[in-house]
């Protein structure tokens, strides 16, 4: 894999410098960059996946949903559906995507909406649904939407100043745009992460001024969902349970099973892996088995023996104040 990465590193500068070339377009003007007349908070972050973007966007729909009509646009990665597509009830991850396909199934009322063009997207959904706030997913790198408030996530074991461009690395824009979030949140923390391991990590961030920087750990529900009933983790020490993730970075999951004595095989798929009528067959064949809820929102007609794991952010210190104090702008 190192062999491989070193190989690439000529194909990294080139991405690097197109990136380069593109950010410096909109810093001149030379590509527009608009505000939308409805008020938009953008989620993102300057790699590819793992960040914990989805559990952020739940957290921000339950602290801004109440008493707004809220909608939330995403890209809808790996959809096979084109242009424009407001979810419902009835669309498939297919339609939609995984993620934001998630999201509606966790909110039913919440208008999630799709569209690789967000400017368009958001004139959509302006024109139908005339919306108090758009939450725009994943949109940190499309530069042709200028949002209100911009939070920026990192993973607390790979930041990005320590990252490089694709392929070598998993950066898909320069570090140096990190400039342009409002607030850092630094995600899958340790739990009891130091004052002064937090400061030094932000030294290493270098915000600008004004700028602030939080921590959060990732919290796992113990209540588990799907499959023949409930479920808790505590009642799966001890049987033969298998793991199935198709996530960018299932290592923390990995772990925290450990740390709770519970004992797995591992099937391990790409991040967004569409699940075959054989993969399904063989995961309905095995006792037990355990997955993130983003993969199992990828599955069609999911087994009775599979059960979901959902997880949220737990903010260290006073990250969670901070982040309630940014978004009384809104």
């Amino acid at each position: 894999m190192q062999l491989l990465r070193k190989l690439a590193f000529p194909f990294s500068l080139l991405y690097g410098l197109g990136v380069y070339l593109r950010n410096l377009c909109y810093d001149l003007g030379i590509l527009s960059s608009k505000a939308a007349d409805t008020p938009t908070l953008s989620v993102g972050n300057l790699s590819v996946g793992g960040t914990g973007k989805t559990p952020m966007v739940e957290l921000l729909v339950e602290l801004l949903g109440p008493g707004r009509r809220l909608a939330v646009l995403s890209r809808g990665y790996k959809k096979e559906t084109r242009g424009f597509l407001l979810a419902t009830e009835e669309s498939s991850a297919r339609d939609i995507g995984d993620e934001p396909l998630q999201l509606k199934s966790r909110f039913p009322g919440l208008a999630v909406a799709v569209d690789a063009d967000r400017r368009r997207g958001i004139a959509r959904l302006e024109e139908q649904l005339a919306p108090d706030l758009i939450l725009l997913d994943d949109a940190f790198q499309h530069r042709r939407v200028r949002p209100d408030i911009s939070i920026l996530l990192t993973d607390c074991g790979n930041l990005y100043t320590d990252d490089f461009f694709l392929p070598t690395g998993s950066l898909r824009d320069s570090s140096r745009s990190a400039r342009r979030a409002d607030l850092i949140v630094v995600t899958k923390c340790p739990e009891d992460l130091s004052r002064q391991d937090q400061e030094n990590i932000t030294g290493r961030l270098h915000p600008r001024a004004g700028q602030q920087v939080i921590f959060a750990s990732l919290a796992y529900d113990p209540q588990l969902r799907g499959g023949r009933g409930g479920r808790t983790l505590g009642k799966l020490t001890g049987e033969p349970l298998t793991l199935v993730t198709g996530i960018a970075r299932p290592a923390p999951l990995l772990q925290y099973l450990r740390t709770c004595g519970i004992d797995f095989e591992h099937m391990d798929f790409p991040d967004h892996h569409r699940f075959t009528s054989r993969e399904m067959r063989r995961i309905s064949s095995l006792p037990l088995v355990l997955t993130t809820e983003k993969d199992y929102r990828r599955m069609d007609d999911p087994p009775e023996n599979l059960y979901y794991i959902r997880v949220r952010h737990k903010f260290l210190g006073n990250g969670l104040e901070v982040l309630k104090k940014r978004l009384e702008s809104l």
